[in-house]
């Protein structure tokens, strides 16, 4: 394929292609996919289980432990590096196994919604996988349609293309079918629509060129690292990695420096000072997410809620604002015509013939309006179309879209139907009672107005229809839609759900507020409002909206429940304005138009028959479009937080506690209180119960208001949970100096065992803000967490635990630590319920 492929001519293009403007042949398809691989951005992958390993060697945490062994090894403590080695690959092969499984659920769940593009076969229309189109496949392209590889344009009809992600233009581009300069810029190909881009109007056939990674797009995601915007749960992962750093370096600091100064060996003090380090961190915490967040995702699925984007799921448990349409989601969705009136509001039959010509030969977007007049036309007969000359496609600025029939005798008819406002600018004539038309009075005007203005008052959609009589050329542009003969009204109703009320009012108990964020006129969304429940606080236009700066909106966006007669960009100011005033805010649409919004919001959700464009922004598709399934997938996301949060706040106020604990031991007694192999193990096994926090049963005042990642929270909970653990283990240490008059071997086998114990217990009091008894955790977290602390009871006894420096213990001293555990957890119950309370309020 030649390089400049954009500069020839398209006979050249095809022949260098072996393609045809009718498309490929299916056995030509096959070949090529096998020759080229799929359409994709993704370099040919690893094995699961590779993939899964090398993630899990990514983490940080895991090469302080191989420095640690290699220290060991160097100086000639091979028992101590092997160990060190062991834990850090049984723990990476556990962690990789729950990754790898949990990968595969995801894929499953996304291939549900896998990208799609129209393409010519065998001389006709197929919808295939967009990872299946090769080179040479002719695509079919329309409004909202998602450009899946680089192509040249070989027809196209008031074509427009938004590329800005590759050019940086802010408006989308016009393409054309002629050849462009050998040395033309990206911008200056104006055959060419590129990979990943999406067409914002008209319609187009262009012939595909390259694909996935040797296309503009792939080349630039080869070159650069293109990372989905962070998310809030992202972003307090990210603090807390900040703090738990912070704490790390100077634990290892003071730990290091003590034991030098009290002359203890200096490769034992420092590899006990990183095991303290890795031992405060939840080094499994990578795991547990990913483990969690796929169990997350396949629960909503389950619930008709498919995730596209794993981190979106705890941002749609914090969710406080929804932002949606009204079509579809509060409205049934099945848009009927109800009346086709003149100007006059009288049934008119002419004013539905020339609605029909027009929703049936137009080529664009389809739409539910236009769907409802093509049913309503052939409901009434009127199968018989003229022939069609040309057409003006729909555009978001213009609000109206054009046919142009043969009205005969050498003269074509055109047809424009949209949004009233609109429509009567382009007009000034207006159809009369004796069928002729006369001037559009000022009088005239105010009169089509208030008909307006009171059907939409009663939650009637009107669109407004105009016509005139041209000369037929052989192109024509939106300036030709001028000097109209208004023609009359289109009434359409699309009735609420029955259901609407009461999930805006379960929406709002979950602490999400509604807020309508609609094209429609604001009478209508008023209406609607009304009718379901939902209070209006305030309500602001699209014109509005542009008089406002960006500083006003922020404030005026919080007071406003309907936002009405907006335009794509201007649903984005809304969405950002929001978030800026701290919200996280969700957004709903599945529209060509709703892109920006979609990309903007902290969540973005569609629904599976969006158009591809709105589909591809999405974090989340709903298999049902409606409000009922969101709130469950809202539920879901909570549930899925709660437990992940569970894991930091139980896993880090018991390693705090601990940690605290053998560093001020490590500096007062003249012996290490345990070796760096036994504070890994000890964290190993107390992780393992961690592994089946996503299954765990969450109670339900934890998911009845929105959550958010509270950094100051964590650390409060870490610091005062921690120094009542440090608190119990200081009267261990003494029970086993003092009481037991234990050796070194001894008292670390006693501190073990119960620092291990305690954890366990304490993850079971502290997963639930009740009384834990009355919260009754999940039976693989039961399970776990019981077979886990008779391992840790058991092992001192076994050779394993003699590989590891244990020792067995008297009977009665292993049932006097195990009685200043379960002492631990029954003080951590009776405060508890206070300190959460104190905690949550600061």
């Amino acid at each position: 394929m030649k390089h400049d492929y954009w500069a020839l001519p398209e006979a050249r293009l095809l022949a260098d292609l072996g393609a045809t403007r009718a498309g490929l042949s299916s056995a030509e398809v096959e070949r090529r996919q096998r020759e080229l691989g799929p359409n994709s951005l993704e370099p040919r992958r690893h094995g699961r289980a590779v993939e899964a390993m090398l993630t899990q060697a990514r983490n940080p945490l895991a090469w302080l432990l191989l420095f640690a062994a290699t220290v060991s090894g160097v100086v000639g403590e091979w028992t101590d590096a092997a160990v060190v080695v062991g834990i850090l690959l049984l723990g990476s092969v556990l962690g990789a196994a729950q990754e790898r499984r949990a990968s595969r659920a995801v894929d499953a769940l996304k291939s549900r919604i896998a990208a799609r593009a129209c393409v010519l076969r065998d001389g006709v229309e197929q919808t295939v996988a967009a990872a299946g189109v090769v080179p040479g496949d002719v695509l079919v392209l329309s409004a909202g349609s998602l450009i899946p590889a680089d192509a040249v344009v070989l027809e196209a009809k008031d074509f427009f293309v938004t590329q800005a992600m590759l050019t940086g233009e802010t408006l989308p581009m016009e393409k054309r079918p002629a050849p462009s300069a050998a040395d033309a810029t990206l911008a200056e190909r104006t055959n060419v629509v590129f990979h990943g881009t999406s067409v914002r109007s008209g319609t187009a056939r262009a012939v595909v060129a390259r694909i996935g990674r040797a296309s503009e797009y792939g080349a630039l995601a080869a070159r650069l690292v293109l990372r989905a915007p962070e998310t809030d749960f992202d972003r307090g992962i990210r603090h807390f990695g900040y703090l738990l750093t912070r704490v790390m370096v100077a634990l290892v600091f003071v730990v290091f420096a003590a034991g030098v100064l009290r002359h203890k060996p200096p490769v034992a003090s420092l590899l006990f000072a990183i095991a303290l380090a890795v031992g405060l961190a939840p080094e499994m915490l990578p795991a547990i997410l990913s483990i969690t967040l796929s169990h997350g995702a396949r629960a909503m699925a389950a619930r008709g809620v498919v995730v596209r984007r794993l981190s979106a799921i705890e941002n749609l448990g914090s969710m406080d604002v929804l932002c949606t349409d009204k079509t579809g989601t509060l409205t049934e969705g099945t848009v009927r015509l109800e009346r086709a009136v003149d100007p006059e509001g009288r049934d008119s039959a002419t004013v539905l013939r020339l609605a029909y010509f027009n929703a049936a030969l137009e080529t664009g977007l389809s739409n539910p309006l236009d769907d409802a007049i093509r049913e309503r036309g052939e409901a009434e007969g009127l199968g018989d179309l003229p022939a069609k000359i040309d057409e003006i496609p729909y555009d978001f600025r213009r609000k109206r879209m054009t046919v142009v029939v043969d009205a005969g005798g050498g003269l074509g008819r055109l047809i424009t139907k949209g949004a009233l406002e609109r429509v009567l600018e382009v007009c000034d004539r207006l159809r009369g009672d004796d069928g002729e038309p006369g001037a559009l009075t000022a009088d005239a005007l105010a009169a089509l107005v208030a008909r307006f203005h009171g059907w939409s008052a009663e939650g009637v959609r009107v669109l407004g229809l105009a016509s005139a009589e041209v000369t037929p050329r052989r192109t024509l542009e939106p300036s030709d839609e001028r000097s109209m003969v208004f023609e009359g009204f289109l009434l359409f109703l699309d009735p609420p759900k029955a259901a609407a009320g009461e999930v805006v009012r379960d929406l709002g108990r979950l602490g999400v507020g509604l807020k309508v964020v609609t094209g429609d006129h604001r009478d209508v969304a008023r209406h609607l409002a009304a009718s379901i429940g939902l209070t209006v606080e305030g309500v602001l236009g699209g014109r509005e909206i542009a008089a406002l700066s960006d500083e006003a909106l922020w404030h005026v966006a919080e007071r406003t429940t309907i936002f009405a007669e907006v335009d794509p960009n201007q649903k984005e100011r809304i969405i950002l304005a929001l978030r800026k005033t701290g919200h996280v805010v969700g957004y709903m649409g599945d529209g060509i138009n709703d892109a920006p919004a979609l990309h903007a919001a902290d969540v973005g959700i569609s629904v599976d028959t969006a158009v591809d464009v709105a589909r591809e922004a999405a974090d989340f598709v709903l298999l049902r479009n409606d409000l009922d399934t969101l709130r469950a997938g809202i539920l879901e996301g909570r549930r899925t937080f709660s437990n992940t949060l569970k894991y930091v706040l139980t896993t880090e106020s018991a390693n705090f506690g601990n940690m605290l604990s053998m560093a001020g031991a490590s500096i007062v007694l003249p012996f290490l209180p345990l070796l760096a192999p036994q504070v890994l193990l000890n964290n190993f096994l107390s992780d393992v119960p961690a592994m089946t926090l996503a299954r765990d049963r969450v109670d339900p005042e934890a998911i009845a208001t929105p959550q958010r990642w509270n950094l100051t929270f964590i650390r409060r909970f870490m610091v005062f949970f921690g120094l009542v653990s440090t608190a119990f283990d200081a009267l261990t240490f003494a029970v086993l100096l003092v009481v037991l008059r234990s050796s070194p071997a001894q008292f670390r086998t006693g501190w073990f065992v119960e620092s291990l114990a305690t954890e366990l217990l304490v993850a079971l009091v502290v997963r639930t803000r009740g009384a834990f008894w009355r919260s009754r955790p999940g039976t693989a977290l039961l399970v776990a967490t019981g077979a886990v602390g008779v391992v840790g009871v058991a092992l001192p006894y076994t050779p394993v635990g003699a590989a590891f420096g244990l020792v067995p213990l008297a009977p009665a001293a292993m049932g006097l630590l195990l009685t200043i555990a379960i002492t631990y957890a029954t003080t951590v119950e009776a405060v508890k319920r206070l300190l959460f309370e104190r905690l949550s309020r600061r």
